[in-house]
C-alpha cells in the first residue's frame, strides 16, 4: 500500500497532491511516457479542456492497459505550454484522479514536441505484489 504523505516540515501542498509518496519494498512498478491530447489516430483535439481530457484519459488507459488505477500512482508530471492553463489544469486533474492524490510538478514550457500540444501528462505507478 502506497503512503501518501506531507510532512509538518514542508509546506502544505498548493492544491491537490501529496508533497511525498512512499512505496513499500517488492512493489511492481510502471513509467508511463508523457500522453498528449490526442487520439488513438493521433488527430489532435481542439482546445486545452479537450487536449487534457484526452491527455489524462490516455494516462489512465496505459495504466489500466497494465491492471493499475490512478490510484497507483506515486508521481505525475503536467507539462503545460500556457501559464494560463493553470487553473483548468487542475479542475480536470482532480476529476480525473478520482481522489488520488499522487506527489505532482507542473511545469510551464514554451512548447512541446507538437506547436499543436498544449499539455503532456506522464506518471509513475506502484503496486504491491
Amino acid at each position: 500500500m502506497l503512503n501518501f504523505l506531507n510532512p509538518p516540515s514542508a509546506p502544505p501542498p498548493f492544491s491537490r497532491y501529496s508533497q511525498m509518496v512512499a512505496a513499500p519494498s517488492g512493489c511492481r512498478w510502471l513509467h508511463v511516457s508523457g500522453q498528449v491530447g490526442c487520439d488513438r489516430q493521433h488527430q489532435t483535439a481542439e482546445g486545452f479542456e479537450a487536449q487534457a481530457e484526452l491527455a489524462w484519459g490516455n494516462l489512465i488507459a496505459c495504466l489500466e492497459a497494465d491492471g493499475m488505477s490512478v490510484h497507483d500512482l506515486v508521481k505525475v508530471n503536467v507539462i503545460l505550454t500556457r501559464a494560463g492553463d493553470v487553473a483548468a489544469s487542475r479542475v480536470i486533474r482532480d476529476r480525473m484522479l478520482a481522489g488520488a492524490q499522487p506527489a505532482s510538478t507542473l511545469i510551464v514550457v514554451q512548447a512541446l514536441a507538437s506547436p499543436d500540444w498544449l499539455i503532456e501528462v506522464e506518471g509513475i505507478a506502484a503496486q504491491a505484489i
